[in-house]
C-alpha cells in the first residue's frame, strides 16, 4: 500500500488463503490490527518489508531500465484501466501463472 490508508493496510489479512504468506509492505504511520483467532486459523505467513527511499525507488527504475530486472519473466498479466473489473475478478479465481499483474493507465 502506498496510499497511507491504514484500512487498506489492514484488510488484505482477511483475504490471505489458508497456509498463505502476506507480505506488508506500506507506508502508514498509524499502529493496525488484526483478528488474532483469524491469523492462527489461516495458519498464514506474516512477512513485514520496510518502507523504501527515494534512492531505493530509483535503483529499481535503473535495474529495470538497463535490463537487470527481468519483466517479460516477472510480469505476467496486463489489463487496462477499463478492463480492471473483469481481469480482477478473473485472477482472482484462476491464479495459475500469476506472478505480477500491470494495469496499463493511460
Amino acid at each position: 500500500d502506498a496510499t497511507g490508508n491504514t484500512a487498506s493496510v489492514q484488510s488484505p489479512f482477511a483475504h490471505v488463503a489458508h497456509g498463505g504468506t502476506l507480505v506488508l509492505v506500506s507506508v502508514v504511520k498509524d499502529d493496525i490490527t488484526f483478528s488474532d483467532p483469524e491469523f492462527h486459523k489461516r495458519e498464514m505467513t506474516l512477512v513485514g518489508s520496510r518502507n523504501a527511499l527515494k534512492a531505493d525507488f530509483e535503483h529499481v527504475a535503473a535495474s529495470i531500465r538497463n535490463g537487470a530486472v527481468p519483466l517479460d519473466k516477472l510480469v505476467t498479466h496486463r489489463t487496462t484501466l477499463a478492463g480492471t473489473p473483469r481481469d480482477l475478478a478473473k485472477w482472482t479465481h484462476e491464479k495459475s501463472g500469476l506472478i505480477k499483474a500491470v494495469i496499463e493507465v493511460g
